[in-house]
């Protein structure tokens, strides 16, 4: 079953600040990240990261990639 999806409720921490947001996460039958939804309205999920990661609207595109790299990195773009 190839479409086979799973949806589970987690806490997150934003990326940038760590205020806690709920999400909504998807994964295939295998457990691979599929999507995610922020549970409110003043967080959001980072695209394209291969993980369900998620931020306050208020920070800057320049403040969640400081983040990301800090936390994981610097990401080549294509990577998967």
């Amino acid at each position: 079953m190839p479409d086979d999806k799973h949806t589970k409720s987690e806490m997150h921490g934003c990326i940038v600040c760590g205020k806690l947001y709920q999400l909504y996460v998807v994964e295939d039958a295998n457990g691979k990240f599929i999507d995610c939804k922020v549970m409110s309205g003043d967080g959001k999920c980072v695209p394209s990261q291969g993980r369900p990661l998620v931020v306050c609207k208020k920070h800057t595109d320049r403040e969640i990639e400081a983040a990301i790299a800090r936390t994981y990195g610097n990401r080549q773009e294509d990577e998967d």
